[in-house]
This record gives C-alpha cells, sequence and structure tokens, in this order.
C-alpha cells in the first residue's frame, strides 16, 4: 500500500530557500538567472505559489549546486512501505534504502512458492525496518535535567540558552528561570523555540489543587500559635506539601506571613494563615475559605505573550511574569502543573533537530518518581543526571541508573549521561593521587571525571558520559558541546540500527534460495534451539509486586505517605500506580533478563564463528528479535501491574479508610501504612492477581520465545 504524500508548496519553497542559501545565491540573483521577478519567485519560496515541473527544473538548475541536482531525484521517490521523510531530511538516501529493501521484501514475502518459516523471517525484517524507520524519522527532542533541589539545574539551563538579564547589583547575570537555594520551581518546566517570547500554563486540576489545599490546612490547624518570634524555625516533615507550592497557596489566597517588631523591639513572625484558623478551626471550613479567598473561577488564563507596551526588555518581562505565575502572584492564572517557556531563538545549535529543555522539579527525599523514570525509558529523550561536584555521582543519579538497569531498560549509556556542576573554585580543589592540587579547573574536572567513572563501574553501564560545567565561570559552549555530543549519539544509534537491519535485509534478499537449504544455517538454528528447549520457562522469584512501593513508603518522610494517602495512592512524590508497575517490571527482569543476556551472548559467540559466517544474518536476526520480544514484555507487564492492582485499590474504600484514621495517632504512622499495605497484598485476591502477572510473565515469555524459534523452522529442514 502506497505511503505516498504529495510535497506541499510550503515545503517544496522552504527547501528551495535552503538549497538556494546554502548556494550562497541572494533572492534577487537567483530571480535574475531565471527571469522572474523577485515577487515572484518570493511567493515561491514561501508557499504561495505553486510550480509547474518545468519551472522547478529551471530553478534548480540555476541554482546548480549537487543538493539541487539531487533533489530531482528526490521528488520522484516512490514511497510505499514508508511514510515520505520531509525533503530537507539529512538521512533521506538513508531511509530511501530502507524503503527500497521492505519493498523487496514485501515482494518476495508474497510469493506462492515461499516457505511459512521463512515468510516468517521476511515479515520479521519488514517491522524492524518500519520500526527503525520511524525511530530516525522523529527528529524531535527531549534533553531532560534531572537532580536534587539547590542543585544549580535552572542556573545551567539558563546560562547555557542566554536566558538571562542584568543584575543591578551584581556582576552575575540573573537567570530567567527562578533560581535560588533549592525549592523554588512549583512545577516541571519545558524550554522550547516558538514564534516570540511567551509562557504556556498547563494549570493542575482542582481535584489537586484542593487536595494541596487540604494538606495546608491541616498543617497551619496544627501548627499553634499564629504569632512566633521571627527566627524560630518549622520542622519541614510536619508539612505534607513543598514549601513552593505552600508559598504560591498563600500569595493565590492572600494569607502572607509578616514580620514585625513587638513593643520589646524582638522580630515577630505574624501568620495570617494561622490567624484565619482561629476563625475557622476545622480542617473542611478552612479548605473552603481559602479556596474562596483563591478565586480560581477568575483564573482561566493559560498563555501569555511579552507585549513592547510593557515597556520592558523580552527577557526582564519573561523572567518577571514567570516569577509571577510560579509564585501565585499573577492575578489571571492558576497553580501550574507545568510552565513551557517559549522564547523566539534556538536554544541549542542541533542542527535539523527540534529540541526541547526539561527543567524538572527538584528531587526532595526520593528519586523514585515516576516522572522522573519515565524520561529514562524514551528514545528520544537525553536524561541529564545532575550533581554536585563533590558528591558526583549522586545519591539520586545512582538509584535512578540503578531502577533502570533492575527494570530492564536499555541505551542507558546512550540516552543518560552525568553532568556534575561545580561551584567555584571547587575543581581547584582537587588532589592527585600523591595529595598535589590541581593546576588547572580542566585538571580537576579529568581527574573527578575518572572517580565518578569507577564508581559508576559496579552498575555495568558500559563507557558512560560525563561531563563538567560551572555555570559561574566555564564558557556556555562546553556544555552546549556535551548536549551536541549526546543527542549526535542518539541519532547515530538510530542510523547504525538502520544501516544494520537494511544491510542484514540485503543479504537475506540476495541469498534467498540457498539460505533456505545450506547446512550451515541448520547447524547454527538448532544451536539456537537447543537454548530455547533449555530456557523455555522464566526462573523462579522470590521478589513481590508491592516490593518497590513498600520500600518507597520507609524511606519517604510520614508527610508525604499522608499526602499521598489523602490522595488515594496518587502523589507526584509517591505513586503507588507507578510503584506498582515498576515491581511488575522488575519482578519480569529479574525472572528473564539472565536469560536474554545469555541468549546474546550465545548469538554473539556463534556470530564471530567463521563456520557460521553464512548464517551470521540469521542470528543477528534471532538476538534482536528475542530482545525486541522481551522489550515489549516488560512494558506489558509494567502496564499489567499499574491497572490490574490500581483497579483493586480504587475499588477499595476499606483500605483507604483504614489508611486514612491512622494520622493524628502518634508515631509510627509509617508503619502503621505499612501493615495496612502488607496486610492488603497479602490478602487472597491479591494473591490472586500475583499469581495472573506470574502467569502472565511465563506466557509472554513463551510467546517471545516462539517468535525467534519461528525464524528457525526453516533451518531444520
Amino acid at each position: 500500500m502506497s505511503q505516498q504524500v504529495a510535497i506541499s508548496p510550503l515545503e517544496l519553497g522552504r527547501y528551495l530557500n535552503q538549497a538556494r542559501e546554502r548556494a550562497g545565491m541572494k533572492q534577487a540573483e537567483l530571480a535574475r538567472k531565471i527571469t522572474w521577478s523577485p515577487a515572484v519567485l518570493s511567493r515561491v519560496e514561501s508557499g504561495d505559489r505553486a510550480l509547474a515541473p518545468d519551472e522547478l527544473q529551471t530553478i534548480l538548475a540555476a541554482i546548480d549546486t549537487p543538493e539541487a541536482s539531487r533533489l530531482g531525484e528526490v521528488l520522484r521517490r516512490e514511497w510505499k512501505m514508508l511514510p515520505r521523510p520531509p525533503l530537507d531530511h539529512p538521512d533521506q538516501d538513508l531511509i530511501w534504502e530502507a524503503e527500497r529493501v521492505a519493498a523487496e521484501l514485501v515482494e518476495l514475502r508474497d510469493r506462492p512458492d515461499v516457505r511459512h518459516a521463512f515468510e516468517r523471517r521476511l515479515s520479521e525484517y519488514i517491522d524492524e525496518i518500519k520500526h527503525t524507520a520511524a525511530l530516525l524519522m522523529k527528529r524531535n527532542h527531549q534533553i531532560a535535567f534531572i537532580g536534587s533541589i539547590g542543585i544549580g539545574k535552572s542556573t545551567a539551563i539558563c546560562r547555557m540558552t542566554g536566558l538571562e538579564v542584568p543584575s543591578s547589583d551584581s556582576a552575575r547575570p540573573i537567570p530567567v528561570l527562578e533560581a535560588g537555594a533549592g525549592g523554588i520551581t512549583i512545577c516541571e518546566v519545558h524550554l522550547r523555540t516558538g514564534p516570540g517570547h511567551g509562557l504556556l500554563i498547563e494549570p493542575r486540576s482542582d481535584d489537586d489543587i484542593r487536595a494541596d489545599v487540604t494538606d495546608f490546612a491541616e498543617y497551619v490547624l496544627g501548627a499553634g500559635s499564629a504569632v512566633t518570634q521571627a527566627d524560630s524555625t518549622e520542622d519541614a516533615d510536619t508539612q505534607g506539601i513543598s514549601k513552593e507550592t505552600e508559598r504560591a497557596i498563600r500569595n493565590l489566597s492572600r494569607l502572607r506571613i509578616r514580620r514585625e517588631k513587638s513593643k520589646d523591639g524582638k522580630q515577630l513572625r505574624r501568620d495570617e494563615a494561622r490567624e484565619l484558623a482561629t476563625a475557622h478551626p476545622t480542617v473542611r471550613e478552612l479548605v473552603v475559605e481559602i479556596l474562596a479567598r483563591m478565586e480560581l473561577h477568575r483564573r482561566d488564563r493559560r498563555d501569555v505573550w511579552y507585549e513592547p507596551s510593557t515597556g520592558k526588555e523580552p527577557l526582564n518581562w519573561l523572567k518577571d511574569t514567570f516569577e509571577a505565575v510560579n509564585n501565585g502572584r499573577h492575578p489571571d492564572f492558576t497553580l501550574p502543573r507545568r510552565i513551557e517557556v517559549v522564547v523566539p531563538k534556538p536554544l541549542i545549535d542541533a542542527g535539523d533537530l527540534s529540541v526541547r529543555l526539561i527543567d524538572t522539579k527538584g528531587i526532595d527525599r526520593t528519586a523514585a518518581r515516576a516522572d522522573l523514570e519515565g524520561l529514562l525509558d524514551e528514545s528520544h529523550t537525553v536524561a541529564i543526571l545532575c550533581s554536585g561536584f563533590n558528591n558526583a555521582p549522586a545519591a539520586e543519579a545512582r538509584l535512578l541508573l540503578e531502577r533502570a538497569r533492575d527494570t530492564g531498560v536499555r541505551g542507558l549509556e546512550i540516552q543518560a549521561a552525568i553532568l556534575a556542576l561545580p561551584r567555584p573554585s571547587e575543581a581547584l580543589a582537587v588532589k592527585d593521587e600523591s595529595g598535589v592540587r590541581v593546576d588547572s579547573a580542566e585538571e580537576g574536572y579529568s581527574l573527578k571525571e575518572e572517580q565518578v567513572a569507577m564508581s559508576l563501574q559496579p552498575l555495568k553501564l558500559g563507557v558512560f558520559a560525563i561531563g563538567f560545567f560551572n555555570a559561574y565561570q566555564d564558557d556556555p559552549q562546553r556544555l552546549r558541546s556535551f548536549l551536541q555530543d549526546r543527542l549526535e549519539r542518539v541519532r547515530e544509534t538510530f542510523r547504525k540500527r538502520m544501516k544494520e537491519v537494511s544491510s542484514n535485509a540485503r543479504a537475506l534478499l540476495q541469498n534467498h534460495e540457498r539460505e533456505q537449504v545450506q547446512e550451515v544455517v541448520r547447524h547454527a538454528a538448532s544451536a539456537l534451539r537447543t537454548w530455547a528447549s533449555r530456557n523455555a520457562k522464566p526462573q523462579a522469584l522470590s521478589a513481590h509486586v508491592q516490593d518497590s512501593l513498600m520500600e518507597q513508603i520507609g524511606r519517604a518522610a510520614a508527610t508525604t505517605v499522608r499526602a499521598c494517602v489523602r490522595r488515594e495512592g496518587e502523589w507526584h512524590n509517591l505513586s503507588y500506580t507507578h510503584h506498582l508497575g515498576y515491581g511488575a517490571r522488575r519482578m519480569a527482569a529479574l525472572s528473564l533478563g539472565n536469560l536474554v543476556a545469555s541468549f546474546s551472548e550465545l548469538c554473539g559467540t556463534l556470530g564471530a564463528d567463521p563456520q557460521y559466517l553464512e548464517a551470521k544474518d540469521l542470528i543477528a536476526q534471532a538476538d534482536r528479535v528475542l530482545v525486541a520480544a522481551y522489550d515489549e514484555l516488560l512494558r506489558k507487564v509494567q502496564l499489567m501491574g499499574q491497572t490490574a492492582f490500581r483497579d483493586e485499590l480504587e475499588l477499595d474504600a476499606r483500605y483507604w479508610a483504614a489508611c486514612n484514621d491512622e494520622w493524628g495517632r502518634g508515631p509510627g504512622y509509617k508503619q502503621r501504612i505499612a501493615g495496612h499495605s502488607e496486610a492488603w497484598f497479602r490478602n487472597d485476591p491479591r494473591l490472586e492477581l500475583e499469581r495472573e502477572l506470574l502467569g502472565m510473565i511465563e506466557r509472554e515469555w513463551g510467546q517471545a520465545v516462539a517468535r525467534m524459534l519461528g525464524l528457525l523452522e526453516g533451518g531444520e529442514q
């Protein structure tokens, strides 16, 4: 079936504009050469005027570059198997070769004399080509900065991208993204290129805001006197919501903390929220009063764009507006779930790629969050794990990498990297093996890189990228180059995979008659089938689906568990759904990961043996098919853990009521919640669900092995 999509005048015009500019030719010069008016040529390049075939040839001949000559060939290509890539796609030729190979595979597969077993091999190649081409075709990528609160992510991003404004009282410029000692940004922030300077806000749901206000009200009611000494400290663990959310709620409801002097000259701290609580002494009453003060019905705006009439420079306006939205001080916006910062310039030079930067919400207490772990398992996302210089790699980075490894996430050495963010003089304080201080920051970086690499070795992640960036002293190009290299490595991985699959498929096409009868292929197939017969069953497990959840309940602060329970298991810092999905996936990885690794090792050994040269592409395909089936199995099992157990939890009002009743009963709150949870999972209905999960793992593994064996049936004849 043809995938051909007509090329629009807009796409063609833009490509002609690029080709002309790369040829170093002005628009007026080209217009003279083809005896057109500049106005007509301008309409063509803007896509407002379509071109006849002879007119296009005239323009290409006048530009007269290899790129222009090649366009005619590109336009003649007929895409049947794969979607047509844009004209400016840099891998156009590689994808076209994959298209040709896929078409030949389909033609051969559809012949009536092709045996069923060989047809399976052809179909697997076709599916693999389509999947790999889709990875290569997509040019939208993300770079996600992940790290603890106060580590300096926002400052580094703004320094690298030039999103800074001059400071009136300091030599250092001020980041557009509000920065400080941590606990500043209320939500995840995305940065991208767009038509102007602006902010797009995705709001929190009404239910989420109500839950946040309830946490705040409960904290205020239990906090005691409204007036305290200004230097008194509060235990952060007594409050369920983060301090940035508290700050925004206070600003939205105009319930601020004021500092005043007493008659005896002492500094006092007067809390208007606690004063309000004296008039509304129950949680429900106080929540209603705070929500009424927030006037959420008026805060329905979702975007705001720079206007010169403000009298501010664009970046100053962007900084002030971001701070107002982030802190709940803007009268038109509610609490944000995500803020998207748009600027009219590339944030990083990534060639033809469209790159979005993500400043994730800082890690506070736990890194095992759904939003962060999902980024490590996304093919077009580069996860930058930020650490302080002296403690790199940070415990949070190690935990995320360990958890990703334990659930079978692949390609971490390609899609993730460690970025140490040194502060001034930290690199110069590094000492070499003899105890002598380094002479330069670069030498300090080099020695620290060796230490970080050694500390990552137990994770068995291969060669892992490690970068350094001092936002106060280093050239921003240092960080830009590091990120550009990470993106290019991801793209090159896609290209390498596309070349490998196309090359192996081409070899299969050229030798398909011999492929079905060669003795060496039968021997190779026999070896692989022997492995399959010995590893048909998953390995026995002692793990349980709730293990990750129970571990995080034990690690989290009591107020974090309380906030999660109030929301029936779903909060950004602790999510039952995420951890149950993680636990299910970990079970599958523990049961099957070693089997998959042993199969890949066997395939590598056979493929390197000269006597199996003619079967090399079959062996490689068998390895890829089993690994791909295993990855699909992991994601399916993860979904099973998320949905089946979550559905049961949602229906069990008694469990949530019992957990909610535990708050306020004194010490041991987390242990009591853990007890209720463990008992819930040990109950017969949940044990039956876990047995179903184990049965699913066994069934899916059997199907994965059968899918691989389907390639080998032709080798047994």
